[in-house]
């Protein structure tokens, strides 16, 4: 027990250094510094940084499930996510964008890996590939699929895709740099908001009234 928690710390230490100065600007000296433990010590866990990175990834997949099973969303391996998601209520839809901005803005691990991220997508191509994988195209090729679902088309698809994650991915950044956050948050939930009635009103499929003849 004792190893798997000190095995955590690990993780969650090495993050915070890699949000501050990068993962490339991270050596294992200094997260056994930050531990207040020998560097020897530190390999008795993980071999180096990119087996942290790597159990880093595996951490941020399994937060990606959980939060997916609470909301009762579908996950992009689902081969029928598409008309799950958009069988789902509004206002589930609403419950799980939301928390998933409050999961890469207050939430610390997923918070530093966004950081991370962002930091190093200039300078090393794998970390680039992940930013694109978790913030960027991923997001919005899932997006994309839904709404093209819905649409009949891949333009008109992939169109809903960049007007609904396109204000998202903007306020990522307005969050980081807003002194009074909750005014970001106000804004995310007018823009869901507003987003889902115009679907609701141009998409979705209104069950038919049929006429009783007596």
């Amino acid at each position: 027990m004792i190893a798997v928690e000190t095995k955590e710390r690990i993780l969650e230490t090495a993050l915070e250094l890699f949000a501050q100065n990068g993962y490339l600007g991270t050596s294992m000296s200094m997260i056994a510094e930050r531990l207040g433990i020998t560097k020897a010590a530190l390999y008795k866990h993980y071999t180096g940084k990119q087996e942290i990175l790597d159990r880093i990834v595996e951490r941020m997949n399994e937060l990606d499930r959980e939060r997916a099973a609470q909301y009762q969303m579908p996950q992009a391996e689902t081969a029928q996510f598409a008309e799950a998601y958009l069988s789902a209520p509004a206002e589930r839809i609403l419950a799980y964008s939301t928390a998933q901005f409050n999961h890469w803005t207050q939430e610390p691990f997923p918070a530093d890996f966004r950081k991370m991220l962002t930091l190093e997508q200039y300078r090393d191509p794998a970390l680039a590939r992940l930013y694109q994988k978790y913030l960027a195209a991923g997001p919005l090729d899932y997006m994309a699929a839904i709404f093209r679902k819905l649409t009949g088309d891949d333009k008109a698809g992939m169109q809903l895709a960049l007007e609904f994650y396109g204000p998202i991915y903007l306020l990522y950044s307005i969050y980081d740099g807003a002194e009074d956050k909750a005014p970001v948050s106000a804004l995310l939930n007018t823009h869901i908001d507003r987003f889902i009635a115009q679907v609701e009103a141009s998409y979705r499929k209104k069950p038919e009234i049929k006429e009783t003849h007596r």
